[in-house]
């Protein structure tokens, strides 16, 4: 994987996590590096939950993967969610 990959995932999870986070209201809650970070974890969530549900693996840089990894980080961001108010 060259650099340039590499910068383009850094920012299709910055992305994800920033969309997650207005989706879920937390962006006022949320700076650009925790954004990035829940991003790349929502994409690794997602990726594992789609291929448990039997879909299409989330490969390359596609809207399919920009999904996919919303759809992780959203559902990180409810997890959270729950063990902060257990908590």
């Amino acid at each position: 994987m060259d650099l340039v990959s590499i910068l383009l995932w850094i920012v299709l999870g910055g992305v994800a996590g920033w969309i997650a986070s207005i989706v879920m209201k937390r962006n006022a809650q949320m700076g650009m590096i925790a954004n990035i970070v829940v991003g790349i974890v929502g994409a690794v969530i997602g990726g594992i939950l789609v291929d448990l549900l039997g879909f299409a693996p989330a490969t390359g840089f596609n809207f399919y993967s920009l999904i996919v990894a919303i759809l992780g980080a959203i559902i990180l961001l409810a997890l959270v969610g729950m063990v902060r108010r257990a908590a």
